[in-house]
């Protein structure tokens, strides 16, 4: 009997030391993303494969945390404590808002931003390069220029571009400036409509009906959230919408021109693995993504009254025909 006990006690001990060994192996990875879209879960599901394929393994050697603030403001910053306090290895923050608020939280955790348009402007960074302090990550910056010649491409007549954005995000009103002076240096006017929750779009889309052209949408969180309310008023009052997000292009858009966020993701889950590895996040250059893809959708064009050419349509690295 007393033998049976110190074989059950000795077992125990094994198992309780295996636990800690496995424990002191075991990195945490913590990601937040501002809300659930197509675009921010790509970029999430590339920073695990990435993270998987240089042999972190979840369960295993590695533990990832992962929340979504579901677009608000308040959540975020419960998130951001969380995570401070959990002591992860290194927290992954994907969107502006999130990374804003984590940058604000975690003064002395490495963080990685991804899927962040001006990172600079606002002010995670001071410079793009070496930004020092304990963060730094993957920008998703638009190419203006690009996409604005794709729409003139497509719509050449078209002179008053309409855009939905949330003023509230930093990203959105960086973008929406930014377009603002390229269209106004080719002669053509930008039409602001704003949205401050997921809400709000249908009737800011709404309101540019008869004021707008074309309509363009960037990478604001709050609007792609809610892109169908767009494309709905696109395909009822005959007003394209195009797109700076691929993905956008599969719920209704005309046309995106732009790069896959799953890639984004794993050059992030690349950078968070040299961190793991000891590199020093203040020592790494926030990187950008320079290969651009063009999305078509004939179907939804014709929806919202147009036609799309051949040339074009031959162009595109990916025709999607979703017919509703």
């Amino acid at each position: 009997m007393a033998n049976r006990i110190l074989r059950t006690l000795l077992g125990t001990a094994l198992l309780a030391m295996a636990a800690i060994a496995q424990g002191d192996d075991q990195r945490v990875v913590a990601i937040t993303q501002i809300v659930e879209h197509p675009a921010l879960d790509a970029v999430y599901q590339g920073v695990r494969d990435e993270l998987q394929e240089r042999g972190y393994t979840d369960g295993d050697n590695l533990r990832i945390m992962h929340e979504s603030a579901q677009g608000n403001s308040a959540i975020a910053s419960q998130i951001a404590r969380k995570f401070v306090g959990e002591g992860p290895d290194v927290i992954v923050a994907i969107a502006t808002p999130s990374a804003q608020t984590m940058a604000a939280a975690a003064r002395n955790t490495p963080v990685v931003f991804s899927a962040v348009t001006d990172p600079v402007g606002a002010k995670l960074v001071k410079s793009l390069k070496a930004p020092g302090a304990n963060i730094t990550g993957v920008t998703d910056m638009l190419p203006i220029e690009s996409h604005l010649d794709l729409l003139e491409r497509v719509v050449p007549d078209a002179k008053r571009i309409g855009t939905v954005y949330n003023p509230g995000e930093a990203n959105a009103v960086a973008l929406v400036e930014l377009i603002e002076e390229r269209l106004e240096a080719r002669g053509m006017e930008l039409v602001k409509a704003a949205a401050t929750k997921t809400s709000e779009v249908l009737g800011a889309a709404r309101s540019l009906v008869g004021k707008a052209d074309a309509i363009y949408l960037t990478t604001d969180n709050t609007v792609i959230s809610a892109v169908e309310a767009v494309i709905s008023v696109g395909e009822r009052a005959g007003i394209p919408v195009f797109a700076a997000d691929t993905a956008t292009v599969s719920r209704g858009a005309v046309a995106a021109l732009g790069f896959d966020y799953y890639d984004h993701g794993r050059q992030t889950g690349a950078m968070v693995a040299r961190i793991l590895e000891g590199a020093n996040p203040g020592d790494m250059d926030v990187e950008s993504v320079d290969t651009l893809e063009l999305f078509v959708n004939p179907a939804a064009a014709e929806r919202m009254g147009i036609t799309l050419s051949d040339d074009l349509i031959g162009d595109a690295e990916e025709v999607v025909n979703s017919d509703q």
